[in-house]
C-alpha cells in the first residue's frame, strides 16, 4: 500500500464503523444547517429590530440555558439512553427551526418570538451537545478508532463553522432568512434517521 493511500485510510479510519459513519454524515449536514440558521438569525434580529443591543440580547437569551443547564445535562446524558436524548433534542431543534421559518415566511415575526424560540433552542442544545459528544464513544466498535472518531467529530464541528456561514450569506442574499430556517429544519432529518 502506498503512503498516500495508507495516510488517507488512517485519516478516516473511524468511518469504517457503520454507526459512526452514519452519525458523521448526518451530523455534518445538521451542523452546517445549524450554522446557516445562526447567521440568518443574527441577520433577521438586526433587520427586525435595527438594534445592536437586541441582537446581543436575543443571542444571549439563547446561550444562557446552555450555561445554566449543560452541567446537569451532562450527568443526565450519562444516566439515560444517549440515542433517545439525541433524537428528542434534534426533533425539538427541528420544530424550533420550522416555527421560525413559518413566522418569518408569513411575516409574523417579532422580538418576543425570537427570544422565546432562541431560549427553546438553547435548552435543547444544553442536552444535545454533551450527549452528542459522549455518544461518539458508543458508536465506535473498534476502540482503536476512537481517537480518530473524536478528531473527525471535531473536524466536522469546525468545518461546519466555515461552510455554514458562507452558505447562509448566499441564501439570505438570494432568498431571505426563512429559507435558511427551512434548510436547517431539513438538516435535522439526517441525524434523526
Amino acid at each position: 500500500m502506498s503512503f498516500d493511500k495508507k495516510f488517507f485510510n488512517d485519516l478516516f479510519r473511524a468511518l469504517r464503523n457503520k454507526n459512526y459513519r452514519l452519525f458523521f454524515y448526518g451530523q455534518s449536514l445538521s451542523l452546517v444547517g445549524t450554522w446557516i440558521q445562526q447567521v440568518a438569525l443574527s441577520w433577521l434580529i438586526y433587520s427586525v429590530t435595527n438594534s445592536p443591543f437586541l441582537l446581543g440580547f436575543v443571542m444571549f437569551a439563547g446561550q444562557l440555558p446552555t450555561f445554566l443547564i449543560a452541567p446537569f445535562a451532562g450527568v443526565f446524558a450519562d444516566r439515560y439512553d444517549k440515542h433517545k436524548i439525541i433524537i428528542i433534542t434534534q426533533v425539538v431543534s427541528m420544530m424550533q427551526a420550522i416555527l421560525l421559518a413559518i413566522f418569518v415566511l408569513t411575516n409574523h415575526i417579532n422580538v418576543s418570538i425570537l427570544i422565546i424560540l432562541n431560549i427553546i433552542l438553547g435548552i435543547a442544545n444544553s442536552f444535545d451537545i454533551p450527549t452528542r459528544q459522549s455518544f461518539v464513544i458508543q458508536m465506535v466498535e473498534n476502540k482503536e478508532d476512537l481517537p480518530n472518531a473524536i478528531a473527525l467529530n471535531s473536524s466536522i464541528v469546525n468545518g461546519s463553522r466555515l461552510i455554514g456561514p458562507a452558505v447562509a450569506g448566499i441564501l439570505v442574499a438570494s432568498f431571505g432568512e426563512g429559507i435558511c430556517f427551512l434548510i436547517n429544519a431539513i438538516s435535522f432529518v439526517f441525524v434523526i434517521i
